[in-house]
């Protein structure tokens, strides 16, 4: 009773909280503001928003695709559609129920291609390590862009404010020795966790460069995370103020988006708001950059929900005479 109780909290607590972060910020809009966003959504270029969608779905096929890297070792080889639609499933699944995407996607490929649930499973978490790496990538060319902006923000002269940026990531280098020092050390309990995680990440990647068709896993994994920072770059062109973002910014916004997803279920709530902070201190105002986070939300769970919920229906016919 406790389990399901917890799994009921876990569940409905980050939805709550994005409706009522939507709530939120929606009622310290002022009646112009609302006008101002209902007309960004009236006049943007639509057109940019579907050439993200296609980005989108390129990066899903990539996704699937690549997947097959990791099972053909295993001695399995299943449909590619199959592997698409498990991956669109997940992502659907994620919508409802947080971190529960990737045991649907085994699920599925196990009802399926008959795959051992275990074995599927420990692709995806594999996978996954290649993903963290590449995202831990994109976050700290993040922060680097972050901290250029605050410097400017804090310290008027560019010349000073380009030298105090030099110690602050000095100064973080050296933050980042001590805490690796202090982790190899420690016994404790929280910190031995965080050993066996690291630990875990570096013998994923190993495991990836000893792949037989490990370069092909790499051009994947890359491209998959570029087609997602193209998915938010390109619909920087559907509004007027936000057509000319510096590449820092697109990065930035990227990131905080992606950080939002964590907070509720596929960032609702969460995404326009925390993107909208990102442009705005940039120099975008606050209306237009809420609108563009609304659209691009909107969009990629539009995607999630059209194409998860045509697999949960293509599946079990497209599979009728395997069964």
């Amino acid at each position: 009773m406790k389990i399901n109780l917890k799994k009921i909290i876990f569940t409905i607590l980050p939805i709550a909280l994005g409706v009522l972060l939507i709530w939120y910020s929606l009622s310290k809009l002022k009646p112009n503001d609302i006008e101002s966003i209902k007309n960004s959504f009236k006049t943007a270029n639509y057109w940019w928003v579907a050439c993200s969608l296609l980005l989108g779905i390129l990066s899903h096929l990539s996704r699937a695709y690549r997947w097959q890297f990791m099972l053909e070792p295993l001695g399995y080889r299943p449909k590619f559609a199959n592997n698409v639609m498990a991956v669109l499933v997940a992502y659907l699944v994620n919508l409802i129920v947080p971190r529960a995407g990737e045991i649907a996607r085994a699920t599925t490929i196990t009802k399926y291609e008959h795959i051992p649930f275990e074995k599927a499973f420990g692709t995806i978490v594999s996978e996954r390590v290649a993903d963290v790496i590449m995202l831990l990538g994109i976050m700290a060319l993040a922060f680097i862009y972050q901290t250029e902006l605050l410097s400017s923000y804090l310290f008027k002269e560019e010349d000073s404010g380009s030298g105090y940026t030099s110690y602050i990531l000095g100064a973080l280098a050296i933050l980042g020795i001590l805490f690796i020092w202090l982790i190899r050390k420690s016994e404790n309990p929280l910190v031995i966790k965080i050993q066996a995680f690291i630990q875990g990440l570096i013998q994923g990647v190993v495991s990836i460069f000893r792949m037989k068709k490990k370069w092909a896993f790499i051009f994947h994994t890359v491209f998959i995370w570029t087609m997602y920072v193209l998915m938010f770059y390109v619909v920087t062109f559907a509004l007027p103020e936000t057509t000319h973002l510096a590449f820092g910014a697109i990065i930035v916004g990227f990131v905080v988006g992606g950080l939002s997803m964590a907070v509720t279920n596929g960032g609702l709530g969460t995404y326009p708001v925390f993107v909208a902070s990102a442009l705005t201190l940039y120099g975008i105002d606050e209306n237009p950059a809420l609108a563009f986070g609304w659209i691009m939300w909107t969009a990629q769970t539009a995607m999630v929900l059209v194409f998860g919920g045509l697999s949960f229906v293509i599946l079990p016919i497209y599979n009728k005479d395997e069964e």
